[in-house]
């Protein structure tokens, strides 16, 4: 793998929590807006990391912005004071670098849930996700944001208009540049932990693709919980339905 930058992290939770999460976001966003999967890890007595990728928020930038280096990255982020973490949540992005850290690294994380992840992207999906980003960075205010998404909460909305104020643009498309051929299944199929998917109801880059029969050649992928009428970011779209999922999944 790529020499790893070391990610900058928000946390929420007591160090002393007996259980450790990573949660990793998606293109474009930033740690902060992993803030719902944060609190509800939280008090339901985990302690819970979010980091920011390379080249978003305060991360460093880089060069490299191939799946492979965001991998590295998640991979050589561990808990505090070491050891594995018990859970990774991934988004999108996200989830494709936590099932290549994963496959590369059976001691990375016990278990991972995957946020409608990008596992492969068809060349519609790139496409759509690259106008979402492109609006996203020619008006990167929460009045944008809050018209595109008029029922978000309204952190998420201050949170989102940020995420782009302090995102690399050039990283982000670098992103799509970099990786021509975005397709993670063969890591998928090789992950050793259990998996869980949270997919989106409308829209998803997972559920009803070709992907999501793939990984079902993987015994660990549990079939995907679907957030009926949520978008490519459910936790955003669907808070409650999303954390009562995971929370469901998690037992």
């Amino acid at each position: 793998m790529p020499t790893p930058l070391t990610l900058p992290r928000l946390s929420w939770g007591t160090l002393s929590a007996g259980r450790r999460a990573l949660l990793v976001h998606g293109l474009g966003s930033t740690g902060a807006l992993m803030w719902r999967y944060g609190v509800a890890l939280a008090d339901a007595g985990w302690h819970a990391d979010a980091v920011d990728l390379r080249g978003h928020g305060a991360a460093p930038r880089a060069l490299d912005y191939s799946l492979a280096a965001y991998a590295a990255d998640v991979a050589a982020t561990r808990p505090t004071g070491g050891g594995a973490w018990d859970l990774v949540i991934g988004h999108s992005l996200g989830g494709a670098a936590a099932v290549l850290a994963a496959a590369e690294d059976a001691d990375w994380t016990r278990r991972l849930v995957l946020v409608d992840p990008a596992i492969a992207l068809r060349s519609d999906d790139r496409a759509g996700i690259g106008a979402g980003l492109t609006a996203a960075f020619d008006d990167p205010t929460q009045r944008a944001v809050r018209a595109a998404h008029p029922h978000w909460h309204e952190q998420d909305v201050e949170l989102k208009a940020q995420a782009s104020q302090v995102t690399s643009r050039w990283a982000v498309e670098q992103t799509t540049v970099q990786n021509p051929d975005w397709d993670v299944t063969d890591a998928a199929l090789r992950v050793a932990v259990p998996v869980d998917v949270i997919a989106a109801g409308a829209g998803s880059i997972f559920r009803d693709t070709p992907v999501e029969t793939a990984v079902a050649g993987n015994p660990r992928f549990r079939p995907a919980v679907v957030i009926a009428g949520a978008g490519h970011s459910p936790h955003r779209d669907d808070p409650d339905a999303t954390i009562s999922a995971l929370l469901t999944i998690l037992g």
